[in-house]
């Protein structure tokens, strides 16, 4: 079992986005933390195509809280972030997912919150080989949940 936490996604159309890959991928779930836009929006419909239709989630002011309840129903919780926090994070070319798993993608500016980043498991990183260090949150996403796909089936 695979599930998308969003950590204060501040555009609708990453959130449009992110659902529309998690649909294509089969994620079970998507919670939209904090202030994380929710639908019906048209901004999420235009991007998501509908998809937000069909993906389950849940909305969850309290993210924090939230991560806290599912790893005590045994899920692992896996940062999405870049090495900026000088933080030990795990090659994503390397990374051997463990499901049930909750896959955390932070803010487009700030990453992860502080309240969040404290639950967290594990970290990965996409390697970078160009002059800018990071991705589009929507782009970053798709890259890892391919990768995670490769690595073990969350649908089994």
């Amino acid at each position: 079992m695979l599930y998308v936490a969003l950590n204060n996604i501040r555009s609708l159309y990453n959130v449009g986005s992110i659902f529309r890959t998690a649909d294509a991928f089969g994620v079970d779930k998507i919670i939209l933390g904090g202030y994380t836009g929710v639908p019906p929006r048209k901004e999420i419909t235009k991007v998501a195509l509908g998809a937000e239709q069909y993906v389950k989630w849940e909305k969850s002011f309290n993210l924090h809280k939230k991560l806290l309840e599912l790893k005590k129903q045994g899920f692992e919780i896996i940062g999405l972030e870049n090495n900026n926090l000088k933080i030990k994070t795990s090659n994503l070319n390397k990374f051997k997912p463990k499901f049930p798993m909750v896959l955390v993608l932070g803010n487009e500016v700030n990453g992860i919150t502080p309240s969040v980043l404290k639950e967290i498991d594990r970290f990965i990183e996409i390697p970078m080989k160009g002059i800018k260090e990071s991705l589009n949150v929507s782009v970053a996403f798709g890259i890892a949940l391919y990768a995670i796909k490769e690595w073990g089936c969350f649908k089994c």
